[in-house]
């Protein structure tokens, strides 16, 4: 996958923004304002980061060593970097998928019924 096609599955979720907060290289996309996924437009090899669960972040950094390690200057527990052109798209699917349900579970009350009430 490359950050075209990445893109274009993040923005494609309910609620979503894409931004840059940090400098003009660094992509974020937000979920009613909270960050779920962040891209480094130019680093190389491609990559992303995803915030995932912390049992399962280790589960997948056993299973595909060295295509998804601990995320680069974000916390080491919670988010996850992502080699795009080494891992099948639908596996990078579910996991923006994860890190953006992730997200949406942790927003308060009122911020899920107004995604909610998006159409």
């Amino acid at each position: 996958m490359n950050i075209e096609e990445f893109r274009e599955v993040c923005l494609s979720k309910k609620g979503v923004t894409e931004e840059f907060p940090f400098d003009e290289s660094t992509l974020v996309f937000k979920v009613m304002g909270k960050m779920f996924a962040l891209a480094p437009l130019e680093r190389i090899p491609t990559q992303c980061n995803l915030k995932c669960d912390p049992e399962k972040s280790e589960i997948l950094r056993e299973e595909y060593d060295g295509a998804i390690i601990p995320g680069y200057h974000m916390s080491k527990k919670h988010w996850n970097t992502i080699f795009l052109e080494q891992l099948p798209p639908k596996l990078i699917k579910d996991l923006v998928d994860h890190s953006y349900d992730l997200v949406v579970s942790g927003l308060t009350k009122k911020l899920q019924q107004e995604l909610r009430d998006l159409d």
